[in-house]
């Protein structure tokens, strides 16, 4: 009985001392993760440190941009075979152990962990032994998951250190932008103003000098509509925007878009397309006139001189749409939301020249009247199609008779 009772005492014993140290190396590991900062040194430590404790070779893979990357590794230059990539692809998209010892991914050699805070899969680690036996015996894996629960802890932090920094980084970008924006076009607004009205004033002597004043006006108004583009986007981005809303007919605003880019477009052949019979639209006349002169601009710009630009106006869905088309290479399919962002050129279309102002503009102003924008290539032939849509709230019918 004696014997007995000792024996149990002294398991009691070790058990007791195995959870200390067990717990003391759980609190050293915690400690030693808070003083890392970056995913590189975080990596490296977990692999190191759990590849000593369980002895077996370990490694932490993150997903870059849908990839399975190797972050860090014990030893260093591992390289995933296609069944290792599988099996890490389990764990990652259904956020469980996959691999040898699991029940998902048995071929492969290796057992992966998914790492992370509650159902985020932040990372994937992996482990294996060198004589591909089972890679962690049954009474060890509580000790993995306690280590991977720390370690899922410390991606987390990480992650949200640096996104916190990206989003940082974002304002103070969007600040700058807004007040170079605000400072060029105000200061540049008045002596354009003097240029243009000095033009207007002046007289040729002979047809040389008509068509050079006729050239400067013409480069010293598309430089006054730029700065009217720039004090537009201030505007937008500060929440500036004064709102009108009364009904206007669709063929005299657009019309007027016309006449007033009339010397801008030249020869330039533009085909308008509207029924009389269509409803007013309630919209604020100033901020839709900008909008019908930057769609026509951007489809004189990419359409080209030798072909027509179409303004098309017709009934859609309980609604009406108005569409600006041209004959150029159109837009590549994905990218239709992406060309009316701010300063945004589309490489590999028509949409990769000018400063990415007037579309944004569009948005912009046409949002801010509650209306709705889109994109799309023409369904009867090459070119794209700008079009403003608007609800069956934004019309205004016209009375009979």
């Amino acid at each position: 009985m004696a014997s007995k009772l000792a024996s149990q005492s002294r398991e009691q014993a070790m058990i007791a001392r195995a959870s200390a140290a067990q717990s003391a190396m759980l609190a050293g590991f915690a400690r030693q993760l808070t003083g890392i900062s970056t995913m590189d040194a975080l990596a490296q430590v977990l692999c190191r440190t759990i590849g000593e404790l369980l002895d077996g070779d370990t490694v932490l893979l993150l997903r870059d941009e849908g990839a399975i990357v190797v972050a860090a590794s014990r030893p260093d230059g591992f390289r995933m075979d296609p069944i290792d990539i599988a099996a890490a692809s389990l764990a990652f998209d259904r956020n469980r152990p996959a691999g040898l010892g699991s029940d998902m991914g048995g071929a492969s050699e290796w057992l992966f962990q998914p790492v992370g805070p509650g159902e985020r899969v932040i990372a994937v680690f992996g482990i294996a032994r060198q004589d591909a036996a089972m890679p962690l015996a049954l009474e060890r894996r509580p000790l993995l998951a306690s280590l991977l629960d720390q370690a899922g802890l410390a991606l987390e932090r990480i992650v949200l250190e640096q996104e916190m920094a990206g989003l940082a980084q974002v304002r103070e970008r969007d600040r700058l932008r807004h007040a170079l924006l605000s400072s060029v076009s105000h200061d540049l607004r008045t002596p354009l103003t003097t240029i243009l009205g000095t033009l207007a004033g002046m007289q040729a002597a002979d047809g040389e000098q008509a068509l050079q004043l006729a050239t400067t006006r013409a480069e010293a108004e598309r430089l006054h509509r730029f700065v009217d583009n720039l004090l537009d986007m201030a505007r937008i981005e500060a929440g500036a925007l004064d709102r009108r809303i009364e009904a206007v007919d669709l063929s005299e605003a657009v019309a007027a878009a016309l006449d007033d880019m009339a010397r801008m477009l030249g020869e330039q052949a533009v085909v308008v397309d509207i029924a009389l019979d269509l409803p007013l639209v309630m919209v604020d006349p100033q901020l839709f006139h900008h909008c019908l002169i930057n769609l026509i601009d951007n489809a004189v710009k990419y359409g080209g001189a030798d072909t027509p630009v179409m303004v098309r106006a017709q009934r859609a869905s309980g609604g009406l749409v108005l569409a600006v088309e041209d004959e150029g290479p159109g837009i590549p399919v994905g990218e239709e939301r992406r060309i009316f962002e701010t300063f945004a050129r589309i490489e590999g279309s028509d949409r990769k020249g000018g400063t990415g102002l007037g579309l944004a503009i569009v948005k912009g102003f046409a949002e801010a009247m509650g209306l709705n924008v889109e994109a799309a290539n023409r369904a009867g032939g090459a070119g794209a199609s700008l079009r403003i849509r608007f609800c069956a709230g934004q019309l205004k019918e016209l009375p009979e008779g």
